[in-house]
C-alpha cells in the first residue's frame, strides 16, 4: 500500500510541474511609485491599474500559478523606497519591482535588487544611468529616458532656430541627467547653453528661477523637470509674459497627463516627446479606451509602459518555465517586444528597451476634435536614434 501511495504522489507531482517551478506557488509583482506627490498623475495609482490590466489580460496566471500585484507610495524618497523594497523581498515574497518613478529612487532600488538578485523593470524614472554606469544584470529600463527626451524635444527645437538655451533643472539625478543630455544635443546641433539654475523638487514658487531665465536672453528655456513642477513653471512663466517676450519654453518631460492637468489652452503649441500616444493607431486607441473606462484618464507612456513591462515579464516566465531570476532575465534580454506599447522592440545587453518614440505638438483647442486628442504627431524617432547604443552607454556589462 505504501508503494502505491508513493507512486500516486509522484505521478501527481509529475502532472503539475509548472507549480514546482514557481517560487512560493505564486508570482508577486510590486508597483512602487509616487502616489501622492508631484508625479502622482505622471504614474501613480494609474500605473497600478495598468499593471492589473496586464495581469488580467494575461489570464491571471502564469505556469498555472496566480499572479498578484501589490503597490506602495515611496513619496519620492530613496530611503523610504529602499525600505519598502527590502521588506517586500525579505518578508512578502515579491519577485519583481516595477515603475519606480523618480530617478534617485530607481537607482537605489535597482542597486538593492541586484544585491537580492531580483528583477526591476523601470518605467517611471528617466536617468540613463540606469542602463549606463549603474546597470545591473537584473535591471531593465522600459518606457523612456533622458536621452530620448533630449533627442526628441531638444533636437527639434534647435533645428527650428532655438540655438541658445537656459535650463530650469530639478535638483536631483533626473534633472541633472536631462540637462546634461539635452545640452549635449543642443551643442551637437551648433547651439549653446548660456546658463542654468536648479530648483528643489516640488517647488511652488518659480519666480526667482524664471526671472533668471528671462534675463539670460536665451531663445529657449529648457524645463528639466516633470509633473507638477513643469505645470507650475509653465503657469508662472505665462504670468511673467516670457513666451510673449519671444522666448520659447521646452517642456522636456511632459506627458498627456500633464497636458490634461494644465489644459489645452495653456499647453497649446508645446513640443514634447513621448514613447506612446493613445490615438496613434487602432491598437493603441483600443487600449487607451479600455484604460480610460477603468481610470477616467487616457494612458501616457508610463502607464502603457508599465502594462508592457508586466506583460513581458510574465511572457518571460512562461518562456523560461520558471520564475527563477537568472532564467527570466535571460529571456527578457532575448525576447522581442511586440504589444500595445512597442512593436518590434528589442532589449539591449544593458537592459534598455529600444523602440520608436514620437515627437509631438499640443494642438490648439480649436483643433481638438475629441476628448483627450491633444497631440499632432510631428515625427517618429526610430529606436536606434531615440536611445543610446548599448555599446556606448557606459554599462560595464556590455562587451
Amino acid at each position: 500500500m505504501r508503494k502505491i501511495l508513493l507512486t500516486t504522489a509522484a505521478a501527481g507531482l509529475a502532472a503539475t510541474p509548472a507549480l514546482a517551478e514557481v517560487s512560493d506557488g505564486k508570482v508577486k509583482i510590486g508597483i512602487l511609485n509616487d502616489q501622492s506627490g508631484v508625479y502622482a498623475d505622471f504614474g501613480g495609482k494609474n500605473s497600478v491599474e495598468a499593471a492589473k490590466m496586464a495581469v488580467e489580460d494575461f489570464g491571471g496566471k502564469v505556469l498555472d500559478a496566480p499572479v498578484e500585484i501589490v503597490s506602495a507610495d515611496h513619496q519620492n524618497k530613496p530611503d523610504i523606497a529602499s525600505n519598502i523594497a527590502r521588506q517586500w523581498y525579505d518578508t512578502e515574497q515579491v519577485d519583481s519591482i516595477m515603475e519606480l518613478t523618480t530617478s534617485s529612487v530607481g537607482l537605489a532600488v535597482q542597486a538593492l535588487s541586484q544585491e537580492k538578485k531580483k528583477i526591476t523593470i523601470n518605467t517611471g524614472a528617466a536617468t540613463t544611468e540606469l542602463t549606463g554606469k549603474a546597470c545591473t544584470p537584473y535591471g531593465f529600463h522600459w518606457a523612456y529616458d533622458t536621452h530620448m527626451l533630449a533627442v526628441g524635444t531638444g533636437g527639434a527645437l534647435v533645428k527650428e532656430g532655438g540655438d541658445s538655451w537656459f535650463f530650469l533643472t530639478a535638483d536631483y539625478a533626473f534633472g541633472y541627467s536631462l540637462e546634461e543630455q539635452t545640452s549635449n544635443v543642443v551643442k551637437e546641433h551648433g547651439g549653446n547653453v548660456v546658463g542654468a539654475v536648479r530648483h528643489p523638487l516640488a517647488t511652488t514658487d518659480f519666480s526667482s528661477f524664471l526671472l533668471q531665465a528671462q534675463s539670460s536672453g536665451a531663445k529657449v528655456i529648457g524645463l528639466a523637470n516633470a509633473g507638477l513642477d513643469t505645470q507650475n513653471a509653465i503657469k508662472q512663466a505665462a504670468e511673467f509674459g516670457i513666451t510673449q517676450g519671444g522666448q520659447k519654453l521646452a517642456a522636456l518631460l511632459f506627458s498627456i497627463a500633464e497636458v490634461h492637468g494644465l489644459g489645452a489652452e495653456a499647453a497649446q503649441g508645446l513640443t514634447l516627446t513621448e514613447s506612446f500616444y493613445w490615438n496613434r493607431d487602432a491598437q493603441s486607441a483600443e487600449f487607451g479606451k479600455r484604460f480610460k473606462e477603468r481610470t477616467g484618464v487616457m494612458p501616457n507612456m508610463v502607464h502603457a509602459g508599465t502594462y508592457s513591462a508586466v506583460t513581458q515579464y510574465l511572457k518571460a516566465i512562461q518562456e523560461a518555465g520558471t520564475d527563477e531570476t537568472e532564467a527570466v532575465a535571460k529571456k527578457l534580454h532575448e525576447m522581442p517586444v511586440d504589444d500595445i506599447f512597442a512593436q518590434g522592440g528589442k532589449v539591449g545587453a544593458n537592459g534598455r528597451l529600444i523602440k520608436d518614440a514620437y515627437l509631438m505638438e499640443v494642438k490648439a483647442p480649436a483643433d481638438i476634435k475629441e476628448d483627450w486628442d491633444y497631440y499632432t504627431v510631428l515625427a517618429t524617432i526610430p529606436g536606434d536614434q531615440a536611445f543610446l547604443d548599448p555599446a556606448k552607454s557606459g554599462c560595464p556589462l556590455v562587451q
